[in-house]
């Protein structure tokens, strides 16, 4: 068998991060959506639908995406629903990711001034209103940092997903690594590749907290 030169490896390497890029753009952009339709909830003074929405999140935040991974790539199928590697790493990454967006928005939401509340409700605005004209065009300038911020931990946590067979860029080191039999420079590459991700937007999120302001 033809040994594997650097080229090979850094092509491999690269080749599969296009899965860890597609997938955490798929689990950012359904956890938005989830977030969205948790955070009325979750903001809302009803109780039983802000108790609802908070038991969501203390699941999803309380428990180890591990576990949660297991329970769907592992545990569906005992019930009749067969799933993927794919199908598990995106719904698990999703679900996981709501529940932490939800919380951060709630902050951001929570932390327009009082004032803002009162004086919509005196113009006779439902809380949806109130939250579509008024609170939430204030709330996306403070929340713009952080949610930038956290897409650094899905990028990161679809390591996690290696572990139920979906191959993305640390589950194919894995494998490069095995035949390679050079787990340090392998392993560098991928460490390089995160960092290559990670990096821009981590700087972008202080960037925005910066130029937004936001702490006043």
């Amino acid at each position: 068998m033809t040994e594997m030169t650097l080229w090979d490896i850094v092509r491999n390497l690269v080749f599969s991060a296009r899965w860890t890029v597609l997938l955490s753009l798929i689990a950012f952009s359904g956890g938005g959506v989830l977030a969205l339709l948790l955070l009325p909830l979750r903001t809302t003074s009803m109780t039983f639908f802000n108790a609802v929405s908070r038991a969501y999140v203390d699941l999803f935040q309380g428990t180890p995406l591990l576990i949660q991974l297991f329970v769907l790539f592992f545990g569906l199928p005992l019930i009749g629903i067969s799933t993927s590697s794919w199908s598990a790493a995106v719904i698990g990454l999703s679900l996981w990711s709501s529940a932490f967006l939800t919380e951060i928005w709630k902050g951001c939401v929570q932390s327009v001034h009082k004032g803002q509340w009162e004086a919509s409700a005196s113009l006779g605005m439902s809380y949806l209103e109130q939250m579509r004209y008024v609170i939430l065009p204030q709330a996306v300038r403070i929340a713009v940092p952080p949610t930038v911020g956290f897409m650094v931990q899905i990028i990161k946590a679809t390591a996690i997903t290696s572990i139920i067979g979906f191959i993305e860029v640390s589950r194919a080191g894995g494998m490069v690594a095995n035949v390679t039999f050079k787990p340090f420079l392998v392993y560098g590459i991928v460490a390089l590749i995160y960092f290559i991700l990670c990096w821009p937007l981590s700087r972008g999120s202080r960037y925005l907290e910066r130029k937004l302001d936001v702490s006043h």
